[in-house]
């Protein structure tokens, strides 16, 4: 197949894909839209760039090329601001300085001084910054982001690096270059509309996974997240505290619980309501999270009760902990309007003992507990 006809059909495949995107777009999230418009009108104008390449040969090169070329150009950039839009990063007009310039001197190669091999060098070194440059970025957020997409994204950017290279090598070794990329004949010229497709076929493909792995870790986070505190829910009590509990028994490790609920919290919704209410719940819980250890884990069990899991602790560090919190909630201050409410709270601890069987029979033991503390006057520990 010659080079041209792989251009048309390179065109079409790309098309295709922007079509694609283009269809799903309205059902992304709202926080992935912008990201995957900038994806699309890259693939768009990668099309661009490649049908007038398709088409070079009936027109002026002082106008086709250049413009073909500034088209693919501003289409990496758009690409690369996608990835930084996917990733919450700034917008930042300087991506697209690389496509400018680079336009600027293939048309001076192009028209005043004609060079396919000059051509070929300066469009490497902008493919390459660019490719770098989404490189850069879906590494500096592989701790944030662990997905395969991402990596099959990096892995892409570099392959086009490595191909760019050794076509370039092969235009600089040969002595009789060819005149244009759409001459046939020759190997390499069949390799440049192939790497112009790379990007917008398989690359949009891997960029459609990485939405999907988002929104995927998005609905599983919320699943088992407090949407109020941010803390874990009853689910992940459920799942991670529950394994914790066998895993202690099983080594005969110490393991903890802590129950904690806000004194007086109806009183507190009824005077000021819920709105106000739920700002308490939110302090506490901040005062929770900022007590616990990083090994620990801090559920909202539900309205104003919280639960802490407390692994390879035992009893008296339990209760050593509870009275930090005590005295962390009764110091921090929490204002009404022109109101200062005393916010306390009361705990309930409970170890694990060898007849504990489950997970519930810890927590049964540390509601026991509690109900005592709030018996004995609240803002206080019970050891159960």
């Amino acid at each position: 197949m010659d080079p041209t006809t792989i251009f048309v059909v390179a065109t079409a495949m790309m098309l295709l894909n922007g079509a694609v995107l283009g269809l799903v777009h309205g059902g992304l999230p709202e926080y992935l839209q912008p990201s995957a418009k900038s994806w699309r009108i890259g693939t768009l104008l990668m099309a661009g760039g490649s049908i007038l390449f398709a088409v070079q040969a009936s027109l002026p090169p002082g106008f086709v090329l250049p413009l073909a070329n500034g088209l693919l150009l501003v289409g990496l950039a758009c690409y690369w601001r996608a990835l930084r839009l996917f990733y919450g990063e700034a917008e930042r007009l300087w991506l697209f300085l690389p496509a400018l310039l680079g336009v600027i001197a293939l048309y001076w190669f192009a028209t005043v001084q004609p060079s396919l091999s000059v051509r070929v060098s300066i469009a490497t070194l902008i493919w390459s910054v660019y490719s770098l440059g989404c490189i850069w970025t879906l590494r500096a957020h592989a701790r944030a982001e662990a997905s395969i997409s991402r990596r099959v994204m990096m892995g892409i950017f570099a392959a086009i690096i490595l191909m760019l290279v050794l076509r370039l090598a092969y235009f600089v070794s040969i002595s009789s270059r060819p005149a244009s990329i759409t001459e046939t004949g020759n190997w390499v010229n069949a390799l440049s509309p192939l790497l112009a497709t790379v990007l917008p076929v398989i690359g949009t493909t891997a960029f459609l996974q990485m939405c999907s792995e988002r929104i995927r870790v998005q609905w599983e986070t919320a699943a088992s997240t407090d949407y109020l505190t941010g803390l874990a829910n009853r689910r992940q009590l459920t799942h991670v505290a529950s394994n914790w509990f066998s895993s202690a028994r099983a080594s005969a490790q110490p393991f903890a619980v802590m129950l904690i609920d806000i004194d007086r919290f109806k009183s507190i919704n009824d005077r000021y309501g819920h709105d106000v209410g739920d700002r308490a719940i939110q302090q506490v819980a901040n005062c929770l999270r900022s007590a616990c250890r990083r090994e620990d884990l801090l559920v909202r069990q539900g309205g104003e009760e919280f639960v802490m899991a407390l692994r390879g602790m035992d009893v008296e560090g339990a209760q050593a902990l509870s009275e930090r919190v005590l005295e962390l909630i009764r110091s921090t201050p929490f204002i009404v309007e022109t109101d200062s409410i005393h916010l306390t709270v009361s705990i309930g601890v409970a170890s694990m003992r060898h007849d504990d069987m489950v997970l519930d029979d810890l927590l049964r033991r540390a509601d026991r507990a509690l109900y005592a503390a709030k018996e004995r006057g609240r803002d206080r520990v019970s050891v159960a």
